[in-house]
């Protein structure tokens, strides 16, 4: 009997060297994913979404080389709900975080100088251990996963940091209190606080009194050492190198452009002088002063494109592009404070972008985001989709792209199909937002009809009933609810299916909770 196993050893270990080696070659074929994802960027702010002044050749190059959807969606108007419902697969229905909550109950988490000197008052409310994001599942099929850029789901000292929920590499801003100065005193790495050669400078300081709102030298304060993107970049791309022989994951959570208005100098000179004089910000919403607040925003897209151009070519330099899907979008639309002036721009192409019709809103301008996605050879070049849908679709998408087994169930349809025209696609009977914020709003997408419902949470203004045709009135001017009771009957009915109360009181609606409102006619 020694003598047959020691015959057959030989043959089980080359057996097993075999099996390891068709794993790693496995593994070796799947694509590097990369997922970009912008912060209070507008439909309307890309040259391929319409822009006229913002130039963006980096962002509008890597369209043509691939594929653009006319008709994507956020999961909610805001920032930590978006992302939630991004890295879950959720809608808003079923989310656990469907608002940005602060934790106020902490103590005063808005203070800046406070969140320096007790981490304990830093980020948001944690979500669940027991949450499933798709990095985690990416981990499972041998991914390196990293992220870089703005968290916003989870405070430090809690389970629910980047590095215990999928992502085996962070460099960024743990809370999106902290990310209101592009300038920080610290980011974190891992688990890590890192400190930057930055004084302490708190959002909400406004120019010293009687200082000259015309003279450069006023602004001085606001110019530190340490821009924070540049940092990301850097991380980023050390990312890439470390982990370029195996597949990896990377997601971009780009603070940019959200306020407050800070980008490097030789941007905001180049629009200066394209855009000419323009009146200062002087800080009114919380966020820093500008001399040029135009500028300045043009200046913050522009030095976004650039380092995706970087990145690029990065990827083309270390021959990863080939194998590498990239997807760009947003977590909402486009803002209307901190003089980020969007009417100036059309940020959100036809669909607004004043206070109400933009980020924080469940109208077009608000929800529908651009999405771009670039896959060399896989992706027909130069190629526009106008397929529904939504950021929880990332989800089930990049799980079949890698074929995991077991997709988890999610409110999200891959849209592989529509990325390399295989097979036939499967589209939503409907999207769904509820966002209890602002007012408190619910809005339905079925097909080309838009069902909305605000000031749901308001005592001073009655519940609204809104009912709009997209394809026939994109801008949601003419409502029409009185006139398609069946519309609105479906919508109750889906309202009545996929909403969940939620498990945070701060997310709750009453009047819905309580049965006092809502669709039937």
């Amino acid at each position: 009997m020694k003598q047959l196993c020691f015959f057959l050893f030989p043959f089980a270990s080359l057996f097993l060297t075999c099996q390891a080696e068709l794993k790693k070659e496995k593994l070796r074929s799947k694509p590097n994913i990369i997922y970009i994802l912008a912060d209070d960027l507008g439909y309307g702010d890309i040259g391929v979404y319409g822009q006229e002044k913002i130039e963006t050749p980096n962002l509008d190059e890597l369209a043509s080389n691939g594929m653009i959807f006319t008709q994507h969606y956020t999961g909610a108007p805001v920032c930590a709900p978006a992302r939630y419902m991004l890295l879950t697969g959720k809608h808003s229905g079923h989310s656990y975080i469907r608002g940005n909550y602060e934790w106020k109950e902490r103590g005063n988490v808005w203070d800046y100088r406070a969140m320096i000197a007790d981490s304990t008052l830093e980020g948001q409310f944690p979500i669940p251990t027991n949450s499933i994001l798709f990095p985690q599942l990416l981990q499972k099929e041998g991914y390196t996963t990293g992220m870089v850029g703005k968290w916003g789901l989870g405070a430090p000292h809690t389970n629910s940091i980047p590095t215990k929920m999928g992502f085996d590499f962070f460099f960024g801003y743990n809370c999106q209190r902290q990310a209101h100065t592009y300038f920080p005193v610290h980011l974190y790495k891992n688990e890590n606080r890192v400190y930057l050669n930055n004084d302490t400078i708190p959002p909400n300081t406004k120019l010293a009194k009687g200082a000259n709102p015309f003279d450069s030298k006023s602004y001085s304060n606001f110019k530190l050492n340490e821009y924070a993107p540049d940092l990301m970049f850097k991380e980023m791309i050390s990312f890439i190198s470390k982990n370029k022989q195996n597949p990896f994951f990377l997601y971009w959570a780009t603070p940019i452009p959200h306020n407050p208005l800070q980008a490097p100098q030789k941007w905001i000179n180049y629009y200066k002088e394209k855009f000419g004089e323009e009146k200062p910000y002087l800080g009114q919403n919380g966020y820093f002063p500008h001399q040029n607040p135009r500028a300045a925003y043009a200046a913050m897209i522009s030095y976004l494109d650039e380092n995706i151009g970087k990145l690029i070519m990065y990827l083309k330099d270390k021959n990863l592009y080939d194998n590498t899907l990239i997807l760009f979008s947003s977590d909402n639309g486009v803002t209307y404070s901190g003089g980020t002036d969007g009417e100036f721009f059309n940020s959100s192409g036809i669909f607004g972008e004043s206070l109400g019709r933009g980020k924080g809103f469940v109208y077009e301008g608000g929800i529908r985001v651009p999405m771009i996605a670039t896959w060399n050879k896989k992706i027909k070049p130069g190629s526009i989709t106008n397929h529904i849908s939504a950021h929880y679709d990332v989800m089930p998408t990049l799980l079949e792209l890698i074929n995991y087994d077991n997709i988890p169930e999610t409110d999200g349809i891959s849209f592989l199909p529509t990325l390399t025209g295989k097979k036939e696609q499967d589209i939503h009977d409907f999207l769904y937002w509820e966002f209890p914020e602002y007012g408190g709003q619910v809005a339905i997408r079925i097909g080309d009809w838009k069902v909305i419902r605000r000031n749901l949470k308001r005592s001073d203004e009655k519940p609204t009933l809104e009912l709009y045709n997209l394809s026939q009135d994109p801008e949601e001017l003419n409502n029409v609810a009185n006139y398609h009771s069946d519309i609105i009957n479906i919508a109750s009915d889906i309202f009545d299916k996929e909403h969940i109360k939620s498990e945070i009181e701060e997310f709750r609606i009453n009047s819905i909770e309580n049965g006092l409102l809502w669709f039937k006619q």
